[in-house]
């Protein structure tokens, strides 16, 4: 099975080998002719780079150090909770203004829209100015228009990196998909680390990223997410893991993929053939055709509307919680050719498991994935052993933007609540007012979308974060489920810190407490609403469809647990 935006699922037919083995022949036939049609370039050039030293001389890492000096701080690193679309989104506007030597962006996807144009303008404009900018993406979603992202790359002192590429054509998903098929072990390895980093002395990492639904202006979803701003010591370390996946031989430079006649073309598809005697605008040779603002998003650029400047973070202001802390990341290997590359029990998702069996009182885990699998059933039927209280905050089916994903989920909700472990599942609903954790309400002003939207938009849980005895907080890209275990790269900040991990539980129980449903086991699973709440309680998935539901019952006997 292909990562969650894409999940297909195939079904047998008993009893007729011949059309078996037709279907087995033409597969084979397929793959193939796939095979041959498609491939990576070989021999590329990669210049190796890294972040620079001495963060201390930057304007950012001189901030940090008057700040740890005015806190009387004995901790080396710093933190801010970013747990609202306001903060995430004017967080990385302050990193990019104050950025002086370099810029370090690392994600699994960054869209083209409103709120990214904003940001990659900004950067553009950080680049005019000097400064080093490193962009490294997952390669599955550069396509379509999402692909226009890429034009940021012909622009003086940018650098992009697609990590893990798929062949063919960027015009369609599915066209790559199927020029990859020869390959599913690789494709479905995922680099799923985010990482925004300016001047090796601040920088964001959590679950977020980068586009209009991130930022709480999505048209149709918004995602519920949370991050956190780090300064000081730890940043040294989150630079390190990005220059490891920047020189890693699957991170390949954009040019060696795509060039600027490729961007052009999907931006202006050829015309019908009643307008073919109008030619189509072409790039030129190593520069985009138009200024980035009308390649990215042409009709709002060419709208001539208004749009309010973003405001960026006060970062000699925001409050900072200075702790001991510790990056946890993958290996890059984890995603090589192979599944030797990385030691059995040496990924990030051990290591959690391993912290929340030290647990002795209470464990709260945010994932917007759950998808536990045996192993970790039996870990936290030790925990429950202990008298450890644990609960968990995911997605509900309606809130869920993966149905295959709440198909493996589903199958331990009963056994789950058997065990004790407290299941709640949040609401598509969520309260005009944004309480709760990663707040999915609008930017408002400052919006890079020219205000806020409606906000009777889906909302989606994609917050992951793992509280543990409320004195050490995991804010990271991760989910509790085998992919991130087996499949992606992920990364994660650990801090000691009770101040900062009560934070994060008083934003989780917010949502617990106006937006979620508490599951509860009697002939059969009930929905509870919280006391108080303006919905009721529910026997069934609440807020989903009929066919949802039904969609979900057929393709569960197909989405074995590793794979989703």
């Amino acid at each position: 099975m292909l990562p969650r935006r894409a999940a297909p699922f195939t079904t047998q037919t008993p009893g007729r080998p011949r059309a078996s083995a037709w279907c087995w022949f033409i597969a084979l036939a397929l793959l193939t002719w796939a095979a041959g049609c498609a491939g990576l370039p070989s021999n590329v050039q990669r210049r190796a780079s890294s972040a620079f030293d001495a963060p201390e001389q930057t304007a950012l890492g001189q901030l940090t150090q008057e700040r740890k000096a005015r806190a009387n701080a004995r901790s080396d690193s710093a933190f801010h909770l970013l747990d609202s679309v306001d903060s995430a989104f004017s967080s990385r506007l302050a990193l990019v203004e104050w950025a002086q030597r370099s810029l370090d962006l690392q994600y699994y996807a960054i869209h083209a829209d409103a709120s990214t144009e904003v940001l990659l303008q900004r950067l553009r404009d950080a680049a005019r100015r000097g400064v080093r900018v490193r962009i490294l993406l997952d390669d599955f979603d550069m396509v379509g228009k999402d692909a226009q992202v890429l034009r940021l790359a012909f622009e003086p002192n940018v650098e992009i990196r697609l990590f893990n590429p798929l062949p063919g054509s960027r015009a369609s998903l599915i066209g790559r998909l199927f020029t990859s098929l020869h390959d599913v072990p690789r494709i479905q390895k995922r680099m799923h680390n985010k990482l925004f980093i300016a001047d090796n002395a601040m920088g964001i990492t959590g679950g977020r990223n980068l586009g209009d639904a991130y930022f709480g202006t999505g048209e149709k979803n918004n995602f519920v997410d949370l991050d956190v701003l780090a300064a000081g010591r730890v940043v040294l370390d989150m630079s390190a893991s990005f220059d490891r996946f920047w020189n890693d031989d699957l991170a390949y430079p954009m040019q060696s993929l795509v060039s600027p006649e490729d961007l052009e073309r999907l931006r202006n598809p050829p015309a019908p053939a009643s307008e073919a005697a109008r030619p189509p605008a072409r790039a030129s040779s190593g520069t985009p055709a138009a200024p980035l603002a009308s390649t990215i998003l042409p009709n709002v650029a060419a709208s001539g509307a208004a749009t309010p400047d973003p405001v960026s973070m006060d970062l000699r202001k925001v409050p900072l919680t200075w702790a001991p802390a510790l990056l946890m990341v993958d290996k890059p290997g984890k995603i090589g050719p192979g599944d030797d590359e990385v030691d059995a029990g040496d990924t990030l998702v051990d290591g959690l498991l391993h912290l929340m069996e030290q647990a002795r009182q209470d464990v709260l885990i945010v994932s917007a994935y759950f998808v536990p699998g045996p192993p970790m059933m039996d870990l936290f039927a030790r925990m429950r052993a202990k008298g450890v209280r644990v609960r968990v905050l995911t997605n509900s089916l309606a809130s869920n933007d993966a149905p295959a994903a709440h198909a493996g989920y589903a199958r331990y909700r009963e056994d789950l609540l058997r065990l004790g472990v407290e299941l709640y599942e949040m609401r598509a609903a969520q309260p005009a007012q944004g309480r709760g954790v990663g707040s999915a309400a609008p930017f408002g002003t400052g919006s890079a979308a020219g205000g806020s939207k409606s906000t009777a938009s889906r909302a989606s849980l994609h917050s992951k974060a793992v509280i543990i005895d409320g004195r050490l907080a995991v804010i990271g890209s991760m989910n509790l489920d085998l992919r991130s275990q087996l499949k992606n790269s992920e990364v994660a900040l650990l801090i000691r810190s009770a101040a900062l991990a009560g934070a994060a539980v008083r934003q989780v129980e917010a949502t617990l407490a106006h937006g979620a449903y508490r599951l509860a086991l009697e002939d059969r699973l009930v929905w509870r609403a919280p006391p108080g709440a303006d919905f009721g309680d529910s026997r069934s998935e609440p807020e989903a469809s009929t066919a949802l539901k039904l969609f979900v019952r057929l393709i569960a006997p197909f989405a074995p647990d590793e794979m989703l």
